[in-house]
């Protein structure tokens, strides 16, 4: 697995476009191998690349996944920054919007904000990445109004899944005027509607009331692949003999907030928090899919 690793970094680090293009393939297809069940829904050729061979796979559970050494193993390997691909797909991500060919660089920011998004699913501590306001305000940066709207729909969905269990992270968003730019999204006329129903989703999102961080005293290992991903929290970076890793500090774990003090700072921006605040509560928006995570 490192040496699928060493070569799809190797191409993600490039500037030339086809390299970039054939890292976030080769992602993809490690992230298939190790997802999808090997139990195909029709026969296919062998010689059809890992990628399109996907379409005809089932997805594993994720008891399946605990279960599963490849799964394991890539678990392990992003726990230290030499093998992360998080960090890798950001660092591609500023790479690429630093380009100028905007027509043929979209494509590929749509690809690696969806595997993004996915690597910050499968490894949750990961999503600590997200506490530096650098890293966050990339995510804002992909909202300018200069990004067509698919982009824009993506770059909230890897919001939410970075801000999600991981309230020091909201906080780094609310202090770089996130919030304000969520709802210049929300509020321009120049907003599709499929986006301002993406940001309205994000909004219901936000206003959910935080969890206290659970303690852990370890970094996750796997061990910890039988905790519930919201106890994989509040990561940090340490140098020691085994080289960088991400650990758990604390320390450094902020307040959380209520539904109530975020209506506070939501309304600053937007005049009709209350009707949503009213809509969660009596609506239960998320709830199924709260029950069907636990």
């Amino acid at each position: 697995m490192e040496s699928l690793l060493t070569l799809s970094f190797a191409s993600l680090s490039s500037r030339d476009i086809p390299r970039i293009r054939k890292g976030l393939r080769q992602i993809e297809g490690l992230l298939a191998q190790i997802c999808l069940s090997n139990n195909r829904l029709s026969p296919h050729k062998r010689k059809t690349s890992v990628v399109n061979d996907a379409d005809k796979r089932e997805c594993k559970q994720l008891r399946e996944l605990r279960r599963d050494a490849a799964f394991r193993e890539f678990f392990r390997l992003q726990e230290g920054f030499k093998w992360n691909v998080a960090s890798r797909l950001i660092a591609t991500l500023e790479r690429l919007m630093g380009m100028h060919s905007a027509s043929q660089t979209d494509l590929l920011i749509l690809s690696a904000l969806d595997l993004l998004q996915g690597i910050l699913l499968l490894h949750p501590p990961s999503r600590t990445l997200f506490n530096r306001e650098d890293y966050m305000n990339l995510l804002l940066d992909l909202l300018d109004s200069s990004n067509p709207p698919a982009v824009q729909s993506q770059a909230l969905l890897v919001l939410v899944t970075a801000l999600l269990d991981c309230p020091a992270n909201t906080r780094t968003f609310e202090a770089i005027d996130g919030l304000l730019t969520v709802t210049s999204l929300f509020k321009s006329r120049n907003t599709t509607q499929e986006v301002k129903m993406r940001t309205l989703e994000f909004l219901y999102f936000y206003l959910m009331p935080e969890s206290a961080p659970t303690s852990s005293s370890s970094a996750p290992n796997t061990a910890n692949l039988q905790r519930s991903p919201s106890k994989l929290r509040h990561a940090r970076t340490h140098s020691g003999d085994d080289g960088d890793r991400m650990d758990v500090d604390e320390d450094e774990v902020r307040d959380t907030k209520t539904t109530e003090d975020k209506q506070k700072l939501l309304g600053k921006h937007l005049s009709n928090v209350a009707e949503l605040v009213r809509d969660l509560r009596e609506n239960a928006i998320f709830a199924a899919a709260g029950a069907a995570a636990g």
